[in-house]
């Protein structure tokens, strides 16, 4: 939606983790085009004729976001295959693409990558070596976006390609695929209903929480930062008690659910906290949005969602 400001859009999804939904509102725009597919399977954009009007044969594409991943908590071992070939196989497909049109590269990498929270380091920095077990049941995300940040560096040295990676930490706020796991969407949606919310984890679950505009916006001051910015955090220093997040929504919502604690899930572990003075120092970037407002805004947006979710 930010791009569109500026710019024609491409979005390739094949919804596997997500629902069309959330880009409905853009498909109407002439300068927005949307191609069902899976960038795991061998693809060519000169190929479709939905995107003749781009003219892609002659003008090519100049940027590419490279954001697909499934991260859907709930049905984590349903995705495992899935999940090893979009970090390997498709950021191969979107990477061969970079080079073919010389377009910048931007790939949507994880706090996952710097390994569980340790002692010794109070926030990850972007020089900091990450400590990843890579035969845990949840590996197949933690070492494919290990891989796909290989694969990204390694083509930057060999060919040349203007690419840049983001390390992005735990983002809530609207749009999320709602019943997938997701705390923050989960916690409202049960709030609303009335149902208990669950933790998966103890009292002590603790997390850094950044609203998804600001990882917009961080991602496109990445974009067009100079070559050679290389890797670089977005998240919010701040660090949040899940409980606490979750007392706050039982109020917002006005709501008389319960808190309870489960055994954690594979995909939901406690994250590292950001340390984000590169993103400060070199793109001026800082997450805005605070913690009490993000909320809010995921809060209106999920009641509005329920309520189209019970007219139909």
């Amino acid at each position: 939606e930010a791009l569109l400001k500026t710019s024609k859009v491409i979005c390739l999804d094949d919804f596997s983790n997500s629902t069309p939904a959330n880009i409905e509102h853009l498909l109407k725009d002439p300068d927005f085009e949307l191609l069902k597919l899976n960038i795991n399977q061998p693809f060519s954009l000169e190929d479709f004729p939905e995107l003749e009007k781009f003219k892609i044969k002659f003008q090519g594409v100049q940027e590419i976001y490279h954001l697909a991943c499934p991260t859907s908590a709930k049905n984590f071992n349903q995705f495992k295959i899935e999940t090893l070939l979009s970090n390997s196989v498709g950021t191969y497909h979107v990477l061969e693409m970079a080079v073919k049109y010389k377009a910048k590269f931007v790939l949507g990498s994880s706090a996952v990558v710097y390994g569980p929270r340790r002692p010794e380091i109070s926030a990850f920095s972007e020089e900091d070596m990450g400590m990843v077990n890579n035969l845990s049941p949840r590996a197949c995300y933690d070492e494919g976006k290990r891989f796909a940040e290989t694969m990204t560096s390694t083509y930057m040295q060999v060919h040349k390609i203007d690419a840049k990676i983001a390390r992005i930490f735990r983002t809530y706020g609207p749009r999320l695929k709602l019943f997938d796991g997701q705390m923050i969407s989960d916690f409202i949606v049960d709030a609303i209903r009335g149902k208990d919310l669950v933790i998966y984890g103890d009292e002590t679950f603790s997390s850094s929480l950044v609203y998804v505009s600001d990882v917009v916006d961080g991602l496109i001051k990445l974009m067009a930062a100079p070559v050679g910015t290389g890797v670089v955090n977005f998240g919010d220093e701040r660090v949040h008690l899940l409980y606490d997040v979750a007392k706050s929504i039982i109020e917002k919502v006005g709501s008389k659910s319960k808190i309870l604690f489960e055994k954690p899930l594979d995909f939901i572990t406690p994250l590292g906290i950001p340390d984000i003075r590169k993103a400060k120092n070199e793109l001026g970037w800082m997450p805005l949005v605070m913690l009490e407002d993000g909320l809010k805004k995921t809060i209106d947006y999920t009641i509005a969602k329920e309520k189209t979710i019970g007219q139909g």
